[in-house]
């Protein structure tokens, strides 16, 4: 019997979740990135993460990030290649509840306006 899959932690969900190529006659079936997905992209690419603090942050296994992250570069790939449409949706994960002390990616939304709200003004 295999394991029950772990929910992956997402700070917050993407900004924009539909990408379409300019020539929209070649556009086919859009790619399916799911938003944990996204987040692994997000947190080794964008905020030069290692795939341990990667893991760490989403309370998975390195291994785990390794898998999900090669699977989000496959399906990136597949869509600037073939110039097709990306969306971003699904996937097993949970949005940060804002309790956590610090979140590992400089603080999701929740903890950056917590800090706004308590510093004093000036």
């Amino acid at each position: 019997m295999p394991r029950p899959m772990k929910c992956r932690k997402v700070c917050r969900l993407p900004r924009t979740q539909e990408f379409s190529p300019a020539n929209t006659d070649l556009a086919g079936q859009p790619v399916i990135l799911t938003v944990d997905e996204f987040e692994t992209l997000r947190l080794i690419d964008k905020e030069g993460l290692s795939q341990e603090a990667c893991g760490t942050y989403m309370n998975i296994a390195r291994t785990t990030v390794q898998q999900i992250y090669t699977s989000a570069r496959k399906k990136l790939a597949d869509a600037l290649v073939d110039g097709l449409p990306l969306r971003i949706e699904g996937g097993n994960y949970r949005l940060c509840d804002g309790k956590e002390a610090h979140c590992g990616c400089g603080g999701c939304q929740r903890h950056r306006q917590a800090r706004k709200e308590e510093s004093p003004p000036e």
